[in-house]
């Protein structure tokens, strides 16, 4: 792993950085492949959302394109991920005014998940964590994730790829780490995220891709019957691309017809 702080390479970081004491901050996390970065647009732009609903002065987007390019640039497929905090700060909640914001951007290693995935699907699991419903910070990717943290700790076993969320009434929010999409009487859906849950930049380009391709979508709420009842459903993240969900509990589900499409309009798409 490399890292750059604030422009510079090193793998140290102030111990009073309000990202650290209070997940004061958001963060990006990039596919990059032959050097480029995957939907850089719709990461700065929700990169840019989440700085200003949290009152984050965001950095240059060109001036962390440069950095990403100063790790990856040879890199032939790889992870980076951009943090952005507030910047160091006394203790108490309160912001300081004359904060700086602190920028924190790394390499990483390509995931090595199952292959047949992408080709054959995945199992899913319901976690028994459910997410809090706030507004006020709903769609951002914001630094704290313990509510991820908790439903990942709740299986071990490597057939099941993902655990589907909840929020606490009972509403479809999202994956662990994903989005999540269900094919049923020709709509393609995706739970609304307006409570709770993060607006995964894969999810807003399938959304992109779907209406170009002239499909019935929406958003909206969701149960765990609506899943359960559906004609296809699939999985989605930037770094993942699709994942077709071919197992629920007693549950199975075809490779169908929408989330074939899907996934070649991404690749096409170079998502």
């Amino acid at each position: 792993m490399r890292m750059l702080i604030d422009g510079k390479e090193t793998s140290s970081i102030a111990a009073d950085d309000r990202g650290l004491q209070y997940g004061d901050g958001l963060f990006e996390t990039i596919a990059v492949v032959h050097g480029s970065p995957r939907l850089w647009r719709h990461h700065m732009v929700r990169l840019h959302e989440g700085c200003g609903r949290l009152g984050i002065h965001i950095p240059a987007a060109d001036m962390l394109y440069a950095e990403v390019q100063q790790l990856c640039s040879e890199t032939e497929r790889a992870i980076v991920k951009i943090i952005i905090t507030r910047g160091s700060g006394g203790r108490g909640y309160r912001p300081l005014p004359d904060a700086v914001p602190r920028r924190i951007i790394s390499s990483h290693p390509w995931p090595e998940y199952a292959a047949d995935w992408t080709t054959h699907g995945v199992e899913i699991r319901v976690c028994d964590t459910r997410l809090g419903i706030n507004p006020a910070l709903a769609g951002i990717k914001h630094l704290n994730r313990l509510e991820q943290v908790l439903a990942r700790s709740e299986w071990d076993d490597p057939a099941i790829a993902e655990g589907i969320m909840l929020d606490s009434d009972n509403y479809l929010v999202e994956g662990t780490m994903s989005n999540l999409f269900i094919v049923r009487d020709g709509w393609l859906s995706t739970p609304a995220l307006e409570r709770c849950g993060v607006a995964g930049v894969m999810r807003t380009h399938i959304l992109e891709l779907a209406e170009q391709l002239g499909m019935n979508c929406e958003i909206t709420r969701l149960h765990l019957n609506d899943l359960q009842q559906s004609d296809e459903a699939f999985l989605c993240n930037s770094i993942i691309g699709v994942w077709p969900i071919r197992r629920f509990g007693h549950y199975e589900y075809p490779l169908g017809a929408t989330t074939e499409r899907l996934i070649q309009a991404v690749a096409l798409a170079g998502g």
